[in-house]
């Protein structure tokens, strides 16, 4: 494995701002990256993935791991199920492609998401109502301290909304994820776009859903070789009951969503649009014209840029609805 010093990042962040890595390496096994993290034990670490959930604001003054471990194994295998476990470094899209052309069940919701496997926990990626937790059956890590192995079950990876356990400590490297999938498929109803998307099939087969998908998502996303950008900038709001009545008084057409134990989601780009952010751009920076939830980049190379915007939009959306927007997006 070869280290490298004084390494520009920009090419390994989807919104392309510039940034200097002190030091950077690909670990191509988890016996390599249990190695680098022993060789620079007192050097500040940041994980790379393909770089589509996060962007740089600064230089980092340390070590940047982009771990390259690839392969996709089966497990296990029974008439009804597949245990499969997959490099981290490998591109999320194409696993997601090979399972629904295997026939396995479970993942093709979350079609057309750029990034890594290794990302797929982390962020806990989501869409039309389905999320990773639901399929990771177990993560393999490295730990970034010690440099020790360590598996963590699905209940050890504390998922939530758009967060894990390694999103919150950053004590873990993801080394491989092994997921469970269905050998037998069912469409069943959940959002309305794409169920309008596949009207006219009355029984929908796997590559019919990621087709529909994959076709909704072009349509609304832009392409980041052409606008970089991180996807999903905000988190969809999570309300209690007060929160959301107070917001239903303000906007009666505001969309929610009862998510369980008292908690409402809403939509942020809703709320963006609503706050006169839709299409806006500031300098080099504003909103998609097709999806106000995506921050995109015309053009600058200075991760402050987009900071500054992302605070335009959270302090309008906040005086005018009392609802804070957080960042999905990791920002160095």
């Amino acid at each position: 494995m070869t280290t490298k010093y004084n390494v520009q990042l920009q090419p390994f962040n989807s919104f392309r701002t510039k940034a200097s890595a002190k030091i950077f390496c690909e670990p191509q096994s988890a016996e390599e990256l249990s190695e680098i993290i022993h060789t620079f034990p007192d050097e500040q670490k940041l994980v790379l993935g393909n770089g589509f959930n996060l962007f740089f604001t600064k230089d980092f003054e340390g070590l940047v791991i982009k771990p390259a471990i690839r392969g996709i194994h089966i497990l296990a295998e029974t008439d009804r199920c597949v245990e499969i476990e997959v490099g981290a470094a490998e591109d999320w899209d194409q696993f997601v492609a090979y399972c629904v052309e295997n026939g396995y069940a479970g993942i093709e919701n979350l079609s057309l998401i750029p990034g890594s496997v290794g990302a797929s926990p982390v962020q806990n990626i989501g869409a039309y109502g389905t999320e990773a937790m639901d399929v990771i059956t177990k993560v393999k890590t490295v730990e970034l301290q010690t440099g020790n192995y360590k598996e963590l079950s699905n209940e050890e990876c504390g998922f939530g909304y758009r967060d894990s356990i390694f999103k919150r400590t950053g004590l873990y490297v993801i080394t491989s994820v092994v997921f469970k999938l269905e050998k037998s498929f069912q469409y069943k109803e959940k959002y309305i776009d794409l169920s309008r998307e596949l009207e006219g099939i009355s029984s929908p087969d796997l590559t019919q859903v990621r087709d529909a998908i994959i076709r909704i998502r072009n349509r609304k996303l832009p392409d980041y070789k052409i606008l970089p950008n991180a996807g999903s900038f905000f988190k969809n709001p999570v309300l209690t009951e007060e929160e959301k009545d107070q917001l239903q008084q303000q906007l009666p057409d505001v969309p929610i969503y009862n998510v369980g134990e008292g908690q409402f989601k809403t939509s942020a780009a809703f709320l963006i649009d609503k706050a006169g952010y839709k299409g806006k751009r500031h300098r080099m920076v504003g909103t998609y014209t097709r999806h106000s939830l995506i921050i995109v980049n015309y053009g600058t190379e200075n991760g402050k840029e987009i900071v500054d915007f992302m605070h335009k939009i959270q302090q309008e959306v906040l005086q005018q609805f009392g609802v804070l927007l957080e960042p999905e997006v990791r920002i160095y």
